[in-house]
């Protein structure tokens, strides 16, 4: 087993070859983005620098583990990949733990200025008890451990994704719920509570989930948007570990976002058009319904990190359970963080999940513990997966190499290896 100081004697090769290989450094929220239909010439305010936090040590150890095997190019991606922005993930740590964590990384991100993107996940009856189960106890506890968080980021800048699955996925949709849905209800009062401790500090933005538009209907997630309290945070936020693609998840934002300036000027959130209506139709009904200035619309954020081919679609009929959402095969990188969507409803593009980083143990309907599509063991949920994380750069859209479009600065020496921290994996 390599010791850290070996590690930290090797990594200059890993990171060098990287740089050769790649051309660039990642970008840190700069892309390639595309302008909206109809929007082509829209000028856009300057791209926000996102912060880039440590890397998980997997990344690091796979590429030197290629770089010693003469798998330069391989190793270049798997470095570009960990040293482009993605979000900090907080979730089990201690109320005390978590304030020092989120002080921490707002303060250094303010130095490299840069924004920083939380990922919080602490829930309780997080995930519905399943891959990535944990959180809080209570709702007394979250209470506590949410200002918490909001007393590390204080005044500092900051972008909070909010509790992936805790609208989409509430304990009513899993059996986790009594007759009376107290589960339901204290969920609500959990996420209400987090909008109101973060959003009103001075720079922070709150966006809550939505899950993906194969998910949930627009009819059927704005009332959850509403119920948690989107109306005092800045909006929400599709596709968190997913890998629906870009246009499938911006459109259906858009329909969101509209439908939520439908209902606040009185409209029924029925009549709202959702993800599956002929793309026409719907925008006729937006056009003739929905005249809100853009400003004062609720905009979203989408998860770009791992859906550059899209979603996986399993081999019909063979598996009971495909779980097309839990470490498919032959998936890419996405668009690279940025803020320059072309759409002003879309407030950025981020990379959420963390790639690389395994979904979970992926049985799709058998009796494991292989998963039958890679016939390997996939990893715990967090855990690094080095062929997943080949694959997402190697299939990257755009290419991996490819991801600053800036010049290289040569000049500038790779980061150091991170020291090894305490972090919540996904």
């Amino acid at each position: 087993m390599r010791t850290r100081a070996t590690l930290l004697r090797a990594l200059p090769l890993a990171c060098a070859a990287a740089l050769l290989l790649a051309g660039r450094p990642a970008a840190a929220g700069h892309a390639n983005a595309r302008p909206a239909d109809g929007d082509a010439t829209r000028t856009e305010a300057r791209d926000t620098r996102f912060y880039t936090p440590e890397a998980n040590p997997g990344a690091y150890t796979q590429a030197l583990g290629l770089v010693r095997d003469g798998r330069l190019r391989d190793a270049a991606g798997i470095v570009s990949m960990a040293r482009t922005p993605h979000a900090v993930w907080f979730g089990d740590q201690s109320p005390g733990v978590v304030e020092k964590e989120a002080r921490r990384v707002v303060r250094e991100a303010a130095g490299q200025r840069s924004v920083p993107v939380f990922a919080l996940y602490d829930i309780p009856g997080r995930d519905c008890a399943n891959y990535s189960a944990g959180g809080a106890s209570t709702t007394a506890e979250y209470r506590e451990w949410i200002d918490a968080v909001a007393r590390g980021i204080g005044g500092h800048e900051a972008l909070v994704v909010l509790e992936p699955d805790s609208l989409a996925l509430l304990p009513a949709d899993c059996g986790q719920d009594d007759a009376e849905g107290t589960k339901t209800a204290a969920r609500y009062t959990e996420v209400n509570h987090a909008v109101d401790t973060l959003e009103p500090l001075a720079r922070t933005k709150v966006y809550l989930d939505t899950g993906h538009q194969g998910w949930h209907s627009v009819n059927s997630i704005v009332p959850r948007l509403l119920k948690g309290g989107v109306e005092r945070a800045t909006g929400f936020f599709t596709n968190a570990s997913n890998y629906r693609t870009e246009e499938a998840g911006s459109w259906y934002g858009t329909l969101i976002s509209s439908c939520l300036a439908y209902v606040d000027k009185g409209g029924a959130g029925a009549d709202c058009p959702d993800q599956w209506w002929p793309r026409a139709d719907a925008r006729a009904w937006l056009d003739a319904h929905v005249d809100a200035d853009p400003a004062r619309m609720k905009h979203f954020v989408t998860d770009s990190s791992r859906n550059g081919r899209g979603p996986w679609t399993a081999p019909a009929g063979k598996y009971t359970d495909p779980q097309e959402w839990c470490n498919p095969p032959g998936r890419g990188l996405g668009a690279r963080p940025t803020t320059r969507t072309g759409d002003p409803l879309h407030d950025a593009r981020l990379w959420i999940k963390i790639p690389g980083e395994s979904d979970g143990l992926c049985l799709r309907g058998t009796q494991g513990p292989q998963d039958p599509e890679r016939r390997t063991t996939d990893p715990a949920a967090g855990a690094w997966f080095p062929e997943q994380a080949l694959e997402l750069v190697r299939f990257a859209q755009p290419p991996c190499a490819d991801g600053s479009g800036r010049r290289p600065r040569t000049h500038r020496r790779p980061p150091p290896f991170p020291p090894s921290r305490a972090r919540r994996a996904r």
